[in-house]
């Protein structure tokens, strides 16, 4: 089970925070204790000048060679070794306070249980570290262990007899143990908040994800930050309706789930293809596909790419029919104009297009030819020099009258070697 969680990726990120945590606190412990050190050497001079110190003479030679000992601790911790390994650093910066000052009795021939020290020092790694409590106790078990092992091999006797019995003994374990437990419970419950959150910021993603499955990613940010209706008008952009011929006929036929997988297919299809020319795709409404060039960011070309789309659109059914027994086939409108485009509603909203334009283009599609592309005339005038058309005629449009349209048929001969050399 260990071992499960080593290779998992929360409990790796968990052990790369833990690591920046531990130096940024240790960066700040080591310059509390230089700061309180300080105090106590500034205090021993102010004694040593109205001739009252109780220390020893040679105290001072022992807390410089501790403020010497912190100083190479902060300096390893900005080195590259203390970046990658700041746990070294944490028992350097320990061992500076509580060995130095046992080795200081040592070299006098004295045994010196420096509780009050000891204790001062595991009570403010616990609170300003609370992570690694393993960590914590070999920094405990190494002064102890160097108190009684030099002090018992080199006999060495205690400075002030009779002063720690066994009681203070007992009082410094229970002591360590309970700053070791604290560390320990505050870490489990740390990792658990750290991978509760680690959770959340995966499912926000899911949620961004499919945020911009519904909507452009321009008009998703706009939503996020405003939180009001959003409705924009666009003085241009071009609008391209496909519908599945047939439709109607083919899903009385069909089994249902496979209905359903082969509009999946196709509109896949043309998904990559709104997305290889930039396009945004707008919805589906039962065989029927709608999408938008030049907008929500305004392009200058979206007549030329709504109109490599929908030639694209023929090739790709015609490459699906290729692999089916039952050839399909798409009727294609197109015409360009003023919209206006927004999000609408409080519950299963989405991203919406209204106008003239939007209906001239549905009815260029409804009232099209199986297996064509049927503009207006504006889009006519706008690609005539570039793409072949053959005129349709004269059509009657609900609600506009009699229109003159046209039928996309290719790309002239130069634009199509020009497009084949872009792809190749």
């Amino acid at each position: 089970m260990p071992h499960q969680e080593e290779q998992s990726p929360v409990s790796a990120r968990y052990k790369v925070w833990r690591k920046r945590f531990l130096r940024r606190r240790l960066r700040l412990s080591i310059h509390l204790a230089l700061i309180a050190y300080l105090t106590f050497i500034t205090l021993e001079l102010i004694l040593i000048s109205l001739g009252v110190s109780p220390r020893h003479p040679t105290w001072l030679l022992m807390a410089g060679a501790t403020e010497v000992g912190l100083l190479i601790s902060l300096v390893l911790l900005r080195l590259p070794v203390g970046q990658r390994s700041p746990e070294w650093v944490f028992l350097a910066c320990s061992w500076s306070i509580t060995l130095i000052e046992q080795v200081w009795a040592t070299l006098r021939g004295v045994a010196f249980p420096g509780v009050f020290a000891w204790t001062l020092v595991f009570l403010a790694q616990a609170t300003l570290m609370p992570v690694r409590w393993q960590l914590h106790m070999v920094s405990q078990i190494g002064v102890l262990l160097y108190y009684f092992t030099v002090n018992t091999i080199l006999g060495l006797p205690e400075e002030k007899p009779g002063v720690w019995d066994s009681s203070l003994w007992l009082y410094l374990f229970w002591f360590c143990c309970i700053c070791n437990l604290s560390i320990f419970l505050y870490e489990q419950l740390q990792q658990a908040e750290f991978h509760a959150r680690q959770e959340l910021e995966e499912e926000q993603k899911k949620s961004e994800r499919l945020l911009l499955n519904i909507l452009p990613e321009a008009v998703a940010r706009q939503l996020k930050q405003e939180h009001r209706t959003i409705a924009e008008s666009f003085a241009e952009a071009t609008v391209l309706f496909a519908d599945i011929v047939g439709f109607t006929e083919l899903s009385s036929n069909v089994p249902p789930q496979e209905m359903v997988t082969l509009l999946n297919q196709i509109f896949s299809k043309f998904d990559r293809l709104a997305e290889h020319h930039g396009l945004e795709k707008i919805k589906t409404i039962g065989d029927s596909y709608m999408v938008v060039g030049g907008l929500p960011i305004e392009r200058e070309d979206h007549v030329e790419a709504i109109a490599e789309m929908a030639l694209d659109m023929l090739e790709a059914i015609a490459e699906f029919n290729s692999t089916r027994s039952r050839p399909f086939n798409i009727r294609v409108g197109i015409n360009t104009g003023p919209v206006v485009a927004g999000v609408i509603g409080v519950k299963k909203f989405i991203y919406d297009l209204w106008g003239d334009t939007v209906n001239v283009a549905s009815r260029m599609e409804s009232q099209g030819l199986p297996g064509r592309i049927q503009v207006t005339s504006a889009i006519y005038e706008r690609l005539k020099h570039r793409y072949e058309f053959q005129p349709r005629g004269d059509i009657y449009v609900k609600g506009k009258g009699e229109m003159m349209v046209y039928l996309l048929m290719a790309r002239k001969q130069a634009e199509s070697e020009g497009k084949a050399r872009d792809e190749g």
